[in-house]
């Protein structure tokens, strides 16, 4: 046992967390994400029991965002533009920046990706954490930066 690591952080996620290095990028993935067939070469890590933002603000207690380098080190997918979906905000998005600010962020640093262009993003991630998100578009990139 470790003291001061987040309860939802298991002993896989903590390796891949501290193996990670400045600009990789780890996914937050919802309960409806494909994570072997999005991201073939990366790390797949189950978080089941957790939410998106719940996991967020776990993680970031432990690893710095690319805030310095990258504008968006957080993104959160969105319908793509083209698809012509209309919906509701999910408070999921909401609920991840709450968590980015409470972990001393400006919100600024979060931005929208468009789900296209979120998965082609995602084959290059490290490691995706599998969540029980059950709330659409659920789904996040974080970057990591340095200390």
């Amino acid at each position: 046992m470790l003291k001061g690591i987040p309860v939802q952080i298991g002993s896989d996620l903590l390796k891949a967390l501290a193996d990670m290095g400045h600009g990789d990028l780890l996914i937050i993935a919802d309960d409806f994400y494909p994570p072997i067939s999005k991201t073939p070469g990366g790390i797949s890590i189950q978080a089941k029991g957790n939410g998106a933002a719940e996991m967020i603000d776990a993680i970031l207690q432990l690893m710095p965002l690319d805030s310095d380098y990258c504008e968006h080190p957080v993104e959160y997918m969105v319908p793509d533009q083209e698809a012509g979906i209309v919906m509701e905000r999910p408070k999921v998005w909401d609920d991840a920046i709450a968590a980015v600010k409470k972990n001393g962020y400006d919100v600024k640093i979060v931005g929208e990706i468009e789900r296209s262009k979120f998965y082609a993003k995602a084959g290059k991630a490290f490691v995706t954490v599998c969540t029980s998100e059950r709330q659409p578009y659920g789904c996040f990139i974080l970057q990591k930066g340095i200390m």
